[in-house]
């Protein structure tokens, strides 16, 4: 029986691998196409799409597509403006958030309950719904910089940063987790006579790693991939980021190997931030003792 009973176990965890495999195949698989393409000319990214071999470093291999991507656009420009906007808009959401969740969570206020449940609604809103009478409203702000005051935010960085600091995902991340941290600890801050700011800087925040990366990696994303918002704000080259940038290369004859050389530059960001934030995460859960 002990034999039998080994024998399941083992099917069991080679057939839980084996899903693992193919689940992971499915998101690696794309990204190496995209690489190994980035190298081929587009006449024979073409034709290696039909076998494997649009999978692995053969043929013709070249750095063309890549120096064609930085002669068509300006790469390092837009990826300039997306990592600035994005990393901007992470670390202020990251703040302003993480105290809103505090305080629905842990502080009395009237309207509370009805105001978090205003912002959890927003959920079920498109963006394309508000997309136009927010143009119109940021269209008309006042902005008072070096140069004095002017009116309209239009083709700027702020009018990509700001309307998206504090959205309701992010805040209600911060929320249920807050909801889970043991209350005993903020009570004997209390007693000790530490201030609200207090508990949120020193106790809340340093046991709130997890909550933190899974946030910042959410947001990260959204603001990377922006594409709506910024076409329909920005028409000077110069505050682009990379998503309004692929424009450049559909423009006329597409050339796909430099389409896949910009595409492979643009991810790069994208991976080095989950990979940081992925190590963070796993020491902040290890440190705190917080249970997956």
């Amino acid at each position: 029986m002990s034999v039998i009973g080994s024998d399941n176990r083992n099917l069991r965890l080679g057939v839980r691998y084996l899903v693992l495999i193919l689940i992971a195949l499915i998101f690696v698989l794309p990204l190496l196409f995209m690489m190994m393409s980035s190298f081929k000319p587009s006449d024979e990214l073409l034709r290696d799409t039909s076998s494997l071999r649009a999978f692995l470093p053969v043929g013709q291999l070249s750095l063309d597509n890549y120096s064609g991507a930085f002669e068509r656009a300006p790469v390092g420009l837009f990826v300039f403006n997306s990592i600035f906007v994005t990393g901007t808009t992470v670390l202020l959401s990251l703040v302003i958030c993480s105290l809103a969740g505090f305080s629905f969570v842990f502080l009395q206020w009237r309207g509370r309950d009805l105001m978090l449940s205003i912002i959890l609604a927003t959920f079920i809103v498109p963006f394309e719904t508000i997309a136009i009478p927010l143009l119109l409203e940021v269209s008309k702000l006042p902005w008072l910089g070096l140069d004095g005051l002017s009116w309209g935010w239009l083709d700027s960085y702020r009018v990509q940063i700001i309307p998206w600091i504090a959205d309701g995902l992010t805040i209600f991340l911060f929320v249920q987790y807050f909801k889970g941290l043991p209350g005993e600890l903020i009570e004997a801050a209390r007693v000790e006579g530490a201030s609200w700011f207090q508990i949120y800087r020193r106790v809340v925040i340093p046991l709130s790693g997890p909550v933190i990366a899974t946030a910042a990696i959410l947001k990260f994303l959204i603001m990377y991939n922006q594409y709506l918002w910024p076409l329909i704000v920005v028409q000077q080259e110069q505050y682009r980021p990379v998503m309004v940038g692929l424009q450049y290369f559909f423009q006329l004859n597409p050339a796909w190997g430099e389409i896949m050389a910009y595409l492979t530059l643009i991810t790069v960001p994208v991976l080095a931030f989950y990979l940081v934030l992925q190590k963070a995460f796993i020491a902040s859960i290890a440190s705190t003792g917080v249970k997956g």
